[in-house]
């Protein structure tokens, strides 16, 4: 039987980046279907070109630190698939390093060493870069507080905003400088740049701390609930955002709809007009080519998140135990028992 013939999607077109040239095959492969924005729909040259427009502000968030892929070889409407070990015949070089999941499985992750490392990954299919906490250098300081605002069903984007200025407020209070983003859908992603010195038990902690302080505050509005049927039309802190091995979607990164939204960094006083749907690979990079970067001074602002971490002790020391962990994580020494509220049996 005659084997089916591949569509073609023009000859690869080489670019120049960080003094290198990525080709980019099947260039004219669609990744992302007509919209308003983009009547004839977005290629993979239009994701790698938007790359390249962003360089600046994407490898201030990104470099030297290790990034799970996730591909979409047929675009966003295709199959997808996480890429946990970079291939034996990807370049020479490419930067990896070796990571834990969090059952101990070890793998070879790519290291965004320099924007042509991120094209690399763009031209493999990839609608999704989700960096760890640390520098692949510093494995054992996690630098990343990250705050994420995880609207449940029910809750309006009004209503994130609200909370994440309840989050800036409370972080203020404690004396940490805080910056926002969109996550290229529903939700917001708030950052601390920790200083030296903690490893993600510690941010796992303090995110904890900033999420049953809020919680208490402001019942009406946030949730520290881990278990979805105990949350309600609430936004949920996700405090295991920040466990160890744990990665969230990245700044300036493209996000797998079909409008090509970007998990978009803006400042604080945008918070109340910011629409997330408005912000695509289409817009941003005029966006920062107008406005800047507004990360641009993250890095230069390290900051403690002992304050937080003691109100975590505090309450181990008041007897509350530690919020549950993801069920692929082991059963920690702090923590109740592990068991959806409905099924729990009484002691």
């Amino acid at each position: 039987m005659a084997s089916k013939e591949r569509p073609h999607h023009g000859e690869p077109v080489e670019l120049t980046a960080a003094g290198r040239t990525v080709s980019i095959s099947s260039p004219a492969k669609q990744m992302f279907p007509p919209n308003p924005a983009a009547p004839d729909g977005l290629t993979k040259l239009d994701l790698a070109e938007y790359y390249l427009a962003v360089e600046e502000p994407i490898m201030r968030t990104v470099r030297g630190r290790p990034t799970l892929l996730q591909r979409f070889p047929n675009g966003v409407t295709g199959q997808n698939f996480f890429q946990k070990r970079i291939p034996d015949n990807a370049p020479d070089w490419l930067q990896t390093t070796i990571v834990s999941t969090p059952n101990g499985t070890t793998s070879r992750a790519i290291v965004m060493a320099d924007i042509a490392h991120v094209l690399w990954a763009a031209n493999q299919g990839c609608l999704g870069f989700h960096p760890w906490p640390y520098r692949a250098d510093q494995p054992d300081d996690t630098d990343e507080l990250r705050i994420d605002l995880d609207p449940s069903p029910g809750v309006t984007f009004a209503m994130v905003q609200e909370a994440a200025v309840e989050v800036r407020a409370f972080l203020e209070d404690h004396g940490i400088t805080s910056f926002v983003k969109t996550t290229g859908n529903r939700g917001l992603h708030v950052y601390a740049h920790v200083e030296p010195g903690w490893d993600s038990f510690g941010t796992r902690q303090a995110a904890i701390a900033v999420a049953r302080a809020i919680a208490a505050s402001r019942p009406d509005l946030v949730t520290d609930k881990w278990w979805k049927e105990e949350r309600g039309a609430h936004v949920f802190i996700d405090f295991n955002q920040n466990a160890p091995h744990k990665t969230v979607f990245g700044a300036w990164c493209v996000r797998s709809r079909t409008g090509a939204q970007v998990s978009t960094p803006f400042s604080w006083e945008e918070l109340p007009g910011i629409r997330p749907d408005n912000l695509t690979l289409v817009t941003v990079p005029d966006r920062v080519s107008r406005t800047g970067d507004p990360w641009a001074t993250m890095t230069s602002t390290p900051v403690s998140i002992a304050p937080l971490v003691a109100r975590y002790e505090a309450d181990l020391a008041k007897g509350i135990p530690d919020a549950p962990w993801p069920p692929v994580y082991p059963k920690m020494p702090d923590e109740a028992r592990r068991v959806n509220p409905s099924r729990a049996r009484p002691d």
